[in-house]
């Protein structure tokens, strides 16, 4: 039974996240407006980023060397006026991209667009989130070769299996923000202390 118990607390401690297995969170700085037809001229100010009403998007993303796969990235984010998107976020998986929806489809629904050609809305990654405007709230999000997860204040909202399964954005202007950035929908938003990290053994640099 002591033989057992051995065996299944080494199992436990190969399968659960530790400091070890991950690098240091590192500042994401370098932003650059993305020219959305009709944006709302998005500023970067203090290591704040802000994303006025568009029309209808405003967005900005970032170049250079970023991981495609093991990775985590965590950020604050705000809308401060409006009713849907207001800090959807961009981000490579393996070798494509797609976006984590905030708040989108009239404000509540949280999700990845896409997974087999389905957008948040329509895939099994759709949950429902009631955002307050003008508080700030915590997002975090991890990209593996085999699972996408993401998390608001700490709470756990998307977990799913993305092996044999078809990664792509949703067409449309998602692909200006490539490789990684953020962008609105008719809506202020405010983003600050965007931050990511390696996991153990991270896929190489995009």
């Amino acid at each position: 039974m002591a033989l057992r118990f051995i065996h299944l607390a080494a199992i436990l401690l190969v399968c659960l996240p530790s400091a070890a297995q991950t690098g240091e969170w590192q500042t994401l700085t370098g932003w650059q407006e993305v020219a959305f037809r009709g944006d709302g001229a998005a500023v970067v100010n203090e290591g704040v980023i802000a994303l006025p009403p568009g029309a209808p998007f405003t967005g900005v993303h970032r170049t250079g060397p970023f991981p495609s796969s093991g990775y985590e990235v965590r950020f604050e984010a705000q809308r401060e006026k409006g009713n849907d998107f207001f800090a959807s976020f961009t981000f490579p998986v393996k070798e494509s991209f797609a976006t984590l929806v905030t708040g989108g489809w009239g404000g509540d629904i949280v999700g990845i667009s896409s997974i087999d050609g389905w957008d948040a809305a329509d895939n099994e990654t759709r949950t429902y989130f009631n955002f307050e405007n003008g508080r700030w709230y915590g997002f975090r999000l991890r990209v593996t070769d085999d699972r996408l997860q993401a998390w608001i204040d700490e709470k756990p909202v998307i977990d799913v299996v993305i092996t044999g399964r078809r990664i792509d954005l949703r067409p449309g202007e998602a692909k200006l923000t490539t490789p990684v950035g953020f962008m609105s929908y008719n809506s202020a938003g405010r983003i600050r202390k965007v931050e990511y990290r390696a996991l153990k053994q991270p896929a190489p640099a995009r």
